[in-house]
């Protein structure tokens, strides 16, 4: 049995989380914190916890943001992923991402 909870967090994501952002930047990249805390406001804690099988180790990752006067003050980074497959290109260099030429009728 397979057991997923908690915030799923992509390396493109995590990596663009920098000091400075105010909370909607980081609500916006990384989504609603799971686990908002009722005794200090200034903190956010990510919790990922995916667990497959019996045999198999549980995969855990917590990715905590601080934040000072609304802004990013610390990122702590327990296990969440950081490294970016080099196959990826930036979004914006893919011909995806273009936009097609305008047909003229």
């Amino acid at each position: 049995m397979t057991v997923q909870q908690g915030n799923f967090l992509d390396a493109r994501q995590v990596v663009q989380v920098k000091e400075g952002m105010t909370r909607a930047q980081v609500r916006f990249l990384l989504g609603t914190p799971m686990l908002p805390d009722a005794f200090d406001r200034d903190r956010w804690d990510y919790l990922y916890y995916l667990k497959v099988g019996r045999l198999q180790k549980a995969e855990e990752q917590r990715l905590t943001i601080y934040f000072t006067d609304d802004k990013v003050s610390r990122i702590e980074n327990v296990g969440a992923p950081t490294e970016v497959p080099a196959t990826e290109a930036p979004a914006a260099s893919t011909p995806a991402a273009e936009s097609p030429p305008a047909k003229t009728p």
